[in-house]
């Protein structure tokens, strides 16, 4: 029995005293450069990315926050991983068909994930330039809509008729923000060839005045919308063309109000607002007697 725990003994110690110091090592040294790397991402992260003085400080915050949660994760994997393969050599396990297995299931992988890779990468630089976030109304050509969710593969969007769209961030080659910063109330009206055009433009400059100061259109209305110029001749009416800026997604509302508002007035004062007409002359036969 002392034979066994002598030979155990000489041979536990030797190796405590060497290969187990170097794991303890390792493992300490793998948390303390964990949270090294994870404090200089977050302060990379803070610099490098350039304030938006027209975004709130909640969604500035929230897309920080996302990507050092993108990027410190990697990194802990990458770290762990690489602390987990040098503890393993220490205890005396084999790491080259570990190596080999994980090299050969990363490129089964990687056949078979090709497009969640490409998901992913693309919706990383979506969130690092700040295309849109939740809350935007957004156009991808594929589909339109109000953005609700917003992951690392795909974006979550909900049109207008009630309709939810699931996008993966690699099949969106176009995206179109249709309520960032402000948006724009563009209306295009017709009125006809023989219409005083300055009466017309002293008529909607004041009607987009009394929109711009009254409640609650006021607090939506950025500028008021105003005569711009004269667009088109069209083939029976006159094309104008009115502009003016809101809140986002705040544009349909007002231009609604507008529409309604200049039809009202355009009746009051007279102003004549074509549209096709069909006239068919009838011929009689008159039988002579």
């Amino acid at each position: 029995m002392k034979d066994s725990l002598t030979k155990w003994s000489s041979f536990i110690l030797p190796w405590a005293m060497s290969h187990g110091v170097r794991i303890i090592v390792i493992f300490f040294a793998a948390i303390i450069l964990n949270k090294i790397i994870k404090k200089f991402i977050e302060k990379t992260v803070r610099l490098a990315i350039q304030p938006d003085i027209n975004a709130s400080t909640m969604g500035e915050k929230q897309r920080e926050e996302t990507l050092i949660h993108i990027f410190t994760a990697a990194a802990s994997i990458a770290i762990l991983t690489i602390a987990g393969l040098m503890i393993f050599a220490e205890i005396g396990l084999m790491i080259g068909p570990i190596l080999a297995g994980a090299g050969i299931l990363g490129l089964a992988l990687g056949f078979g994930g090709q497009y969640l890779i490409r998901d992913v990468i693309s919706g990383l630089f979506i969130i690092l330039e700040n295309q849109y976030r939740i809350g935007d109304v957004v156009d991808f050509g594929i589909a339109s809509g109000l953005v609700e969710k917003v992951s690392l593969r795909m974006t979550t969007l909900r049109d207008l008729d009630g309709t939810v769209h699931h996008v993966p961030h690699g099949e969106i080659k176009k995206v179109s923000n249709l309520s960032k910063y402000y948006a724009r109330v563009n209306l295009n009206i017709g009125i006809a060839y023989s219409t005083n055009i300055d009466h017309v433009i002293e008529v909607i400059n004041k009607l987009g005045n009394d929109l711009a100061a009254e409640s609650p259109w006021k607090e939506s209305i950025l500028k008021a919308p105003q005569f711009l110029r004269i667009d088109e001749f069209g083939s029976s009416s006159i094309i104008i063309k009115i502009l003016g800026e809101t809140l986002p997604l705040k544009q349909w509302e007002v231009t609604g109000e507008l529409r309604k508002r200049i039809k009202s007035t355009f009746e009051a004062e007279g102003i004549e607002m074509p549209f096709p007409q069909l006239v068919i002359h009838q011929k009689t036969n008159i039988e002579k007697p």
